[in-house]
C-alpha cells in the first residue's frame, strides 16, 4: 500500500511565524516587511520601529524582544496615540537590510522618521535601558546611519 502525502501549502510559501513573533505582529499591528517593501513602508510619515529578527532557534533573544516591543509601543503611547508604528523583519529581510543601519548585535531595534534613520538598540537590553534609549530616539532628528553604505557579504 502507498500513501501520498499532498501539502496545501505552496512551494515558495513563507515558513509560519514563531508564535511570539505571530503575538508581537497582532499586539502593535505590525506587518512583517519584505526585502523590497521596507521603503515604501518606512517613508509613510511619523516615527516607524523596524524589528530586526533573526533564527529564533541561533538567537534567543529573538523571542525576548518578540515580547519586549509590545510592551515598549504600550509604554510610549499617549492618549493620542501610539508613538510609532512597528514592522517586523524577518531573517532573510533582516540580513539584507542590516547593513544600511549599521547595528552590530542581532536582534535589534531601529527608529526611523518619515524613512529617515534617527537610531537603533541592538543586542538584548534590560527593561530600564530600553526605556532610556528609545524615549531620546523619538524626539531626536533623523541623522546619517552609522555604516559605510556599502554591504559587505
Amino acid at each position: 500500500m502507498t500513501i501520498e502525502l499532498h501539502s496545501t501549502a505552496p512551494e515558495n510559501a513563507a515558513p509560519p511565524l514563531h508564535p511570539l513573533i505571530a503575538r508581537l505582529c497582532a499586539q502593535t499591528d505590525a506587518p512583517v516587511l519584505a526585502s523590497d517593501e521596507i521603503d515604501a513602508w518606512a517613508s509613510r510619515p511619523g516615527r516607524a520601529l523596524l524589528v530586526f529578527t533573526e533564527d529564533p532557534v541561533m538567537y534567543r533573544e529573538t523571542l525576548d524582544l518578540a515580547v519586549i516591543v509590545p510592551e515598549l509601543a504600550q509604554a510610549f503611547r499617549s492618549p493620542e496615540g501610539a508613538a510609532f508604528r512597528v514592522g517586523v523583519l524577518l531573517q532573510k529581510a533582516a540580513r539584507a537590510a542590516a547593513a544600511r543601519y549599521g547595528f552590530r548585535r542581532w536582534p535589534a531595534v531601529v527608529m526611523l522618521t518619515d524613512g529617515k534613520y534617527v537610531g537603533a538598540i541592538d543586542g538584548l537590553r534590560e527593561w530600564q535601558e530600553y526605556l532610556d534609549l528609545l524615549g531620546p530616539l523619538l524626539t531626536a532628528p533623523p541623522t546619517r546611519a552609522p555604516t559605510v553604505g556599502i554591504a559587505v557579504n
